[in-house]
């Protein structure tokens, strides 16, 4: 048993009941009914909420209940289910397979790009995003998934095997991969301390069609993290939004209690507004964000810059990690 680790989970499950702030986060999925299914996106976010000294409220909603068909099978849950989205300081999408409740997912992602709500986007959820964003920015109304739709006259989304080609079977992308940084002007570059490439882990088979990322981009929608050959788009920002970040990999996977994953722990710095003050440190933690403190003393843990540092920080994203109002403005 890893002991060090273990003490560490119980420090931070006793920090989490003394912290006073909290933050609400809605994780908009296809399989909330079941405890488990979302167990390593759950302890990624509070391993993130810890790190800002905020403790977690998560909403779990059912995508399907997003969709305009609910408001008539059951109304009821259909208001509840907006009303929690509406409410809640940030959002997740986490991954999924097949059509069920995506049209409920997609839904959400336009709330959160047009109200400027943090979002991240996992797997399937970085999938919506750009499915949304090509139907409202691109004005690609049948704009789909080949997985959701295999009609679709604009597949934003396609098959893109690794192995086997054909319906089932060692077709997925799966386990540790390389994905290379394509600019500096990347707000979870900084994240990842301006790493020139991170290693996470997959589990999917389809992927944003690069035939479409060059409008995607005119546009706005960055993907700022690509596989090692180019093809295959990891990571987006988006360029305007106080933080719109989809990855196609699962970074839950390998987040630690002291260590949390750096899209996740953007997500949370996002939710607090507690980001540009984390940026203009230089993407770096303060003395005060520790992961044994006892209480959330203030939001100074991000605030103890000078004022060099405040003015630099007004500017764009340079490589000192020094990063816009709206992170999207550093993915140009």
């Amino acid at each position: 048993m890893d002991y060090s680790n273990h003490l560490a989970i119980q420090e931070g499950e006793t920090r989490h009941h003394r912290l006073l702030k909290e933050v609400s986060i809605v994780l908009v999925g296809k399989y909330t009914e079941l405890s488990d299914s979302y167990a390593s996106v759950i302890k990624a976010l509070q391993h993130a909420a810890l790190a800002v000294n905020h403790r977690l409220d998560l909403i779990c909603i059912e995508a399907a209940d997003l969709e305009p068909e609910t408001i008539h099978t059951n109304p009821q849950r259909y208001h509840e289910a907006w009303k929690e989205v509406v409410g809640a300081n940030s959002m997740i999408v986490p991954g999924g397979f097949d059509v069920r409740g995506t049209e409920g997912k997609i839904l959400a992602c336009n709330w959160a790009r047009t109200k400027n709500i943090p979002f991240l986007g996992i797997c399937l959820g970085l999938q919506c995003a750009v499915i949304e964003f090509s139907r409202k920015v691109l004005k690609w109304e049948d704009a789909n998934s080949s997985e959701l739709d295999d009609t679709t006259k604009h597949p934003v989304v396609i098959d893109m095997p690794e192995h086997n080609t054909g319906q089932m079977g060692g077709t997925m992308r799966l386990g540790k991969r390389k994905t290379l940084f394509k600019t500096n002007k990347s707000v979870l570059r900084k994240l990842y301390h301006n790493a020139e490439f991170v290693e996470e882990r997959h589990r999917h088979r389809y992927e944003v069609n690069p035939a479409v990322v060059e409008e995607l981009e005119e546009n706005g929608m960055k993907f700022v993290g690509r596989s090692e050959d180019g093809e295959r788009m990891e990571i987006m920002e988006l360029e305007g939004h106080p933080f719109y970040v989809g990855v196609q990999y699962h970074p839950e996977y390998i987040s630690r209690p002291m260590k949390p994953s750096p899209p996740y722990l953007g997500l949370l710095l996002a939710s607090c507004n507690k980001l540009a003050s984390y940026a203009s440190r230089g993407f770096r933690s303060s003395p005060r964000m520790s992961f044994c403190e006892d209480s959330d003393e203030g939001d100074g843990d991000f605030e103890e810059v000078d004022k060099n540092d405040k003015a630099e920080a007004t500017g764009q994203v340079d490589g000192d990690g020094h990063l816009p109002e709206k992170i999207g403005d550093a993915a140009a």
